[in-house]
């Protein structure tokens, strides 16, 4: 039995004026970028977005761009986007199903529970040869970081491998019990009873994460994951803030490395805020382009006040001290009314591409809360280009 996507492919065509039209002065300046523009968005309803997801150079100008597609009206669920600068994008849906992939569909992912809806997909090379996709599943009493690999036919066709010992946990998951739950420091669902189904593992408190993850394969074949701790306070903090969606947790990021890109561990607290940042200050994602001269970061700058999210640059030689010299956004959302008004949210890195950096990244018209938007909530796939990483 397979269960196949609303829209298993979908042809989306945007003309330049309306691109151009959605983006805060497209083709201008702002901290050494060259923004051009809205790429791509889906009809209304269908809520697209590259977030943590890869951008590949194709032939003759083209890019392949991973993503996710997700509505009030549909279940998320994983694609691709192929095409140019300027020109069409076609987006291909996967097809899911429990047992082997199909092999009929141009993207297929097997091995996946009925239920499952896929999301935040990351797309490596493996140091051996193959491919892997990791992302989030979401289905009832499931929310786990998980890896599907590449079949040896020529298509895109992917099995998960570890459904039942996942890389990741999140909180809500059916594994995640009471002692993990200590373990981790979140008192709130300390009274949590695990129920992992038959052949699954019992989660590690040393694996429970919120969400934005990003897996890279570093040059000595091994893996290294930045991913998003949470740390409770209580209400009486001043960092409490009521209108966020998890009040009482603070966003931060943390570092795991692995020598297969399976099982985990090593994890170390990365970036947090410190006295320097505004109370309401916390750390959506981290993605990490990785270059001659260290790591470049781009950091999700999270303000709970406005309910906004920036791109922040910081640095690294090492993958763990970080150094954050601007704390300010490095590229600048758009105006009111704007599809990037409120979110932006950043791929899996930068791609260095026609002797310039490539960053395409994700802007919604909405509030992480979503209780302000500019108009019906939306989401596009935007591009910025720049010479150099080098500040201006």
């Amino acid at each position: 039995m397979r269960f196949a996507p609303l829209f298993p492919l979908l042809l989306v065509v945007i003309s330049l004026s309306s691109r151009l039209s959605n983006a805060a002065d497209p083709h201008s300046s702002d901290h050494g970028w060259q923004k051009q523009g809205l790429m791509f968005k889906m009809e209304p309803g269908v809520l697209v977005q590259n977030f943590t997801s890869p951008a590949e150079p194709l032939q003759d100008g083209r890019w392949r761009i991973w993503c996710s597609l997700s509505g009030a009206q549909r279940n998320k669920n994983l694609a691709f986007a192929e095409g140019r600068p300027g020109g069409d994008w076609k987006v291909t849906e996967a097809v899911l199903s429990p047992g082997a992939p199909d092999l009929s569909a141009p993207f297929a992912i097997g091995g996946v529970p009925e239920g499952w809806h896929l999301v935040q997909g990351v797309h490596v090379k493996l140091p051996q040869g193959g491919e892997r996709l990791y992302f989030w599943a979401h289905g009832e009493g499931v929310v786990r970081y998980v890896a599907a690999d590449r079949m040896s036919d020529a298509g895109d066709h992917y099995r998960i491998v570890n459904a039942g010992a996942p890389c990741l946990y999140h909180p809500a998951d059916r594994a995640v019990g009471g002692p993990a739950a200590l373990e981790a420091e979140l008192l709130r669902w300390a009274k949590k009873v695990a129920a992992p189904l038959e052949g699954e593992a019992l989660a590690s408190g040393k694996l429970i994460s919120n969400d934005a993850t990003n897996v890279y394969v570093l040059p000595d074949g091994t893996f290294e994951m930045y991913t998003v701790g949470l740390v409770q306070i209580p209400k009486e903090d001043p960092r409490f803030q009521p209108q966020d969606n998890i009040p009482g947790l603070l966003r931060v990021i943390d570092r795991l490395t692995s020598k297969d890109g399976l099982k985990w561990g090593n994890r170390q607290r990365v970036i947090e805020p410190d006295e320097k940042d505004p109370v309401d200050q916390q750390f959506y994602f981290l993605s990490v382009t990785h270059t001659d001269a260290g790591r470049v970061g781009v950091l999700g700058h999270y303000r709970l006040g406005a309910q906004t999210i920036d791109l922040e640059r910081c640095s690294s030689a090492d993958g763990i001290r970080w150094e954050r010299m601007a704390r300010e956004p490095w590229i600048s959302r758009g105006g009111e009314g704007s599809l990037d008004g409120y979110l932006l949210h950043a791929p899996h890195a930068m791609v260095r591409r026609e002797g310039k950096w490539w960053l395409f990244y994700t802007g919604g018209n909405f509030s992480h809360n979503r209780k302000l938007s500019y108009g019906p909530e939306h989401r596009g796939i935007f591009l910025a280009t720049r010479p150099d990483l080098a500040e201006p």
